[in-house]
């Protein structure tokens, strides 16, 4: 499933922070492992805004979504569980990212072809956002996560001020919404799962 990882190639960052004083935010730098430190443990999806017509259309059917981060520190990778609310019914998907610390990046393998993205941290440690193709303004995009299932106003003033800097317009970012999650119990039954192995090892 694409939501959160339909990644293009991103390589204006830096020169955005020139162009407004919102733009002061979207840099991204090397990863360390305090970053990944920060990035691990479990994460809602909040909003988007995509450009590109295959990720547009992806996100409009997720109703709700969070997933879970497991790094691995010496492999440079990181295991993502998703767990996507799509037509009232919950989608699990399991999958790799690769970390490529120099440049702030995260890549996957996806629509036949690997997918680069840049992370972009924020004020809010509680918060993080990917963008998408900032060169291109017909696929660009971006993407806004916190910790909890719904944000604060002053996270999403953060989201909104990026998008404008972006040069997009709030009417097109898409929002989740959290009360029509529906994988909740299967959530739990991982949970569970989980519990015993640990317990029967």
């Amino acid at each position: 499933m694409a939501l959160s990882w339909a990644l293009a190639v991103l390589s204006l960052l830096p020169l955005l922070e020139a162009q407004s004083p919102e733009c002061a935010n979207l840099t991204a730098t090397p990863i360390t492992n305090a970053t990944l430190d920060q990035l691990s443990g479990k994460w809602f999806y909040i909003a988007s805004a995509f450009r590109n017509p295959e990720f547009n259309e992806s996100s409009r059917t997720i109703q709700a979504a969070f997933f879970y981060f497991h790094i691995n520190y010496t492999e440079d990778k990181i295991l993502l569980r998703e767990y996507l609310t799509i037509g009232n019914q919950c989608v699990y998907n399991s999958s790799y990212l690769n970390v490529q610390r120099e440049n702030g990046s995260l890549s996957k393998h996806e629509f036949g072809k690997e997918q680069v993205g840049y992370l972009l941290l924020t004020k809010d440690p509680r918060t993080f956002m990917l963008a998408f193709s900032l060169k291109d303004e017909q696929n660009m995009g971006l993407s806004f996560y916190t910790d909890k299932p719904q944000a604060t106003q002053e996270q999403m003033r953060e989201f909104h001020e990026a998008i404008t800097c972006m040069g997009m317009q709030k009417s097109e970012i898409m929002y989740s919404d959290e009360k029509q999650d529906v994988c909740g119990p299967l959530e739990k039954e991982h949970q569970e799962e989980n519990q015993k192995e640990n317990k029967g090892s």
